[in-house]
């Protein structure tokens, strides 16, 4: 599938980015795409025109279009579960009915939201209380992966915009992390979200538990229903828990984890931000849906992030990837797309059982800067490996009386790319060294260990200010990156089988760290380790 490509790439070898540009002064503006607000530069790449020509051709041969209105319009391209994938259906604000098995899935969905509406409305304004009849301050989310890293980022993300309750999550089964969490709050201010579709995912019941139990002194039996909500499908089990009916959220089986903070699981958004400032958010990453299905390939973001992607991975070999937001609110959005990413195409079979031919997803990772560059960009300037980088920025921040820190802030995010494609040659670096004083051997000593290498790719996606339009926008064109790349590699990105295994272990070892089973049947390694660990 990539020979072609991987043909051009080889015959443009000794091609420089540096030279792209100096053979076409205007590649900025066409390797660049706006959308709304956003613009992402992609012209620090080593794509030029017949390349870029060559990664569109992929996504016709693959069939991204089909399979992209087949998601939207509720058909069951999850196969290996036989489900639909309608997170995109979750922020279907005023849009056309979605069917699934030939049912319209909206009415439910906009009841569903009208709901977290009033509910949060109410928390915010008092309406809602504990037992004590006082507002809550506090509202503790329970829950564990997509039921946590979202709601977390994005809460992260809005602070400028959060004038509702404190929100507060608890995802590790450590219970050092609960400890930590609920040893500075009060039981009687305190709302707890417990999020877990099945209510059966056992760090999410774990903590819960745990929290039940630290509120019970305070508020008594009957306060549980005051003072807890869930977001779940399973009623029976949120009514044994002693969760009230009208304060339980459920959301379907065509919303996977690591997509759901655009509904019941975004209640806490939606309680510290208020549900307009929620509609906002679902608004942008609407707008994103009507740009990746109406905008022409070389003009969609979504599918050109994802060329530039498989261009890097599959085409040239990088591994990883580096996700570089040049905003501290930004901060747990790399963890996010690291989980997006990894999990949706960290697989090794196709479609059609058969084994890859080539290497999926690339390992994400990635910390705000300006702390990166005190950190891991040493690695990323003059390692031996390339790490292809994805900066974003803002053009302004939500502290006018700090736009010169600002500035700062983007001059670096831009000098970090340009020095990244420029680099600096031995004869700069001599130059330089020369004007220290340093020469002969020790000169040239002195310089080597000056030179970069250059010629290493970065996108830039800009954005006037990060306001919860704009998230909403980041987040789904992220999404949809992640869903042309699966199509185009022919795997399922909605599935998780590698997540099951070791949970299914991790079950069998409880006894065996109890005492009340032996691990004869376990390798020498592991009880080794089980005796070491065991209390």
């Amino acid at each position: 599938m990539f020979d072609a490509l991987k043909s051009l790439d080889a015959a443009a070898q000794g091609r420089t980015i540096v030279d792209l540009f100096n053979a076409d002064p205007d590649r900025a503006q066409g390797f660049s795409i706006r959308a709304e607000d956003l613009l992402f530069d992609y012209s620090k790449t080593t794509i030029g025109a017949p390349e870029r020509e060559a990664l569109i051709a992929l996504l016709d041969t693959s069939g991204v279009a089909a399979k992209r209105d087949a998601m939207f319009s509720g058909e069951k391209i999850n196969v290996t579960e036989g489900r639909a994938v309608l997170h995109t259906a979750l922020r279907n604000l005023d849009g056309d009915p979605v069917l699934v098995d030939g049912k319209d899935v909206m009415p439910g969905i906009k009841q569903t939201l009208a709901r977290m509406d009033d509910f949060a409305d109410r928390v915010r304004r008092g309406d809602i209380s504990g037992v004590g009849g006082e507002p809550f301050t506090d509202v503790v989310n329970i829950g564990i992966g997509g039921s946590d890293l979202g709601p977390l980022m994005a809460y992260v993300a809005l602070q400028p915009y959060a004038d509702g309750p404190r929100c507060h999550y608890v995802s590790n089964v450590d219970g050092a992390h609960i400890a930590d969490v609920l040893s500075g709050l009060n039981p009687l201010t305190t709302l707890v979200i417990v999020a877990s579709k099945t209510f059966t995912t056992i760090e999410t019941m774990t903590n819960a538990q745990t929290a039940r139990a630290w509120m019970l002194p305070k508020v008594g039996q009957e306060g549980v229903s005051k003072h807890f909500c869930a977001l779940s499908t399973a009623k029976d089990k949120t009514a044994d828990f002693g969760i009230d009916p009208d304060l339980v959220f459920g959301f379907e089986d065509w919303v996977g984890g690591r997509y759901s903070l655009w509904g019941p699981i975004g209640l806490s958004i939606m309680l510290a931000v208020g549900p307009q400032r929620f509609a906002e958010f679902l608004r942008g990453a609407q707008a994103m849906d009507t740009h990746f299905k109406t905008a022409p390939w070389a003009q969609n973001l979504p599918a050109m992030l994802a060329l530039v992607g498989l261009w890097h991975n599959q085409v040239q070999g990088h591994a990883t990837r580096a996700v570089l937001p040049y905003e501290q609110r930004l901060a747990r959005l790399p963890a996010y797309f690291q989980q997006l990413e990894m999990e949706s195409n960290g697989k090794s079979v196709a479609m059609d059982g058969t084994s890859l031919p080539f290497n999926s997803g690339p390992v994400v990772w990635g910390e705000p800067g300006t702390n990166g560059q005190h950190a891991f960009y040493q690695l990323i300037h003059q390692g031996t490996r390339v790490i292809p980088c994805e900066f974003m920025v803002g053009r302004s921040g939500h502290e006018p009386n700090l736009a010169h820190q600002h500035e700062l802030l983007v001059s670096n995010c831009l000098a970090q790319s340009e020095a990244l494609m420029r680099g600096r040659s031995l004869e700069e670096a001599t130059e330089i060294m020369r004007k220290k004083g340093f020469e002969g051997a020790e000169l040239d000593r002195q310089a080597r260990h000056r030179v970069f290498p250059g010629n290493r790719p970065s996108t830039t996606l800009a954005y006037e200010k990060l306001t919860p339009f704009v998230l909403g926008q980041i987040i789904a064109l992220y999404e949809h990156r992640v869903f042309v790349e699966g199509v185009v590699l022919g795997i399922n990105s909605y599935d998780q089988w590698g997540v099951e295994l070791g949970k299914e272990l991790a079950l069998a070892l409880q006894p065996v760290l109890a005492g009340d089973k032996d691990g004869a049947d376990k390798d020498g390694s592991t009880r080794m380790l089980v005796d070491f660990l065991k209390v």
